[in-house]
């Protein structure tokens, strides 16, 4: 049975150069992000280019992702979050393309690194924290301060909700990497158990029935949860950012 993990593996392609004893290179996942940013680019460009009042199928696909998450940044952060769109539309369209990107075989998932995620868990973290002290000064540690707590347990609820705050890239990061790594496992285990059992010839044949429907079954519900990982990332980011723009409880 083949490697599970063995998908994961970042190969340097193309090596461009040493800097301070560490090797440069053009890898793998560095090709395949290449390729979602042009993915991305060429749906919306192309989608945009007519701008025909009877949208095509791209136009259809490029209006309806620029609405939805037009949709979930003022139903989470209200109409002011608006200013945040390109930061947040960039994010979903990124992760949803990577995610989508990965279930092709023999393509390599970036989303299910905890580097890429974390990266963009940590970019999203910075970003509320300077723009909520930007616009709010000191008055932004409100956020850790909830209104109508009795003195006695104030200490204990502040120290919470930092511990909660400073928690936010890990929890943000590993639920996109868990979930996208979790099911890529999952399907490969069942796709090995369809080769091997296929490899026993005839009896084989009815015996890998059951792995391949699950298999089937599988990729729907990883397509499925390709979206849903995106939403799920841009929307809690579209909730940090309504912290930073409205701090007090």
């Amino acid at each position: 049975m083949a490697d599970p993990i063995h998908q994961f593996e970042i190969h340097n392609i193309v090596t461009l150069g040493h800097v301070g004893g560490h090797e440069i290179a053009i890898t793998n996942s560095a090709v395949f992000m290449a390729v979602i940013v042009a993915g991305v680019a060429a749906l919306l460009v192309g989608g945009s280019a007519s701008r025909a009042l009877v949208p095509g199928r791209m136009q259809s696909i490029a209006e309806m992702s620029y609405e939805f998450v037009a949709d979930t940044i003022k139903s989470s952060a209200g109409t002011e979050g608006m200013k945040f769109f390109p930061f947040v539309f960039t994010i979903f369209m990124f992760v949803l393309f990577a995610n989508l990107i990965g279930l092709i075989p023999y393509a390599f998932t970036v989303t299910s690194h905890i580097i890429i995620t974390a990266t963009l868990a940590i970019l999203v973290f910075l970003t509320v924290t300077i723009y909520g002290f930007y616009r709010h000064g000191l008055h932004f540690f409100k956020l850790f301060v909830p209104s109508g707590i009795p003195v006695l347990i104030l200490p204990m609820i502040v120290f919470i909700e930092i511990l909660s705050y400073l928690s936010r890239p890990v929890s943000h990061s590993i639920r996109l990497f868990a979930n996208m790594l979790a099911g890529h496992i999952t399907l490969k285990v069942f796709a090995g158990f369809v080769t091997l059992l296929g490899a026993w010839g005839v009896a084989g044949w009815f015996g890998a029935a059951i792995p391949l429907a699950l298999v089937v079954a599988l990729t729907a519900l990883e397509l499925l949860v390709a979206f849903l990982q995106a939403y799920v990332f841009a929307i809690l980011t579209c909730i940090y950012l309504n912290d930073a723009i409205h701090p007090g409880h």
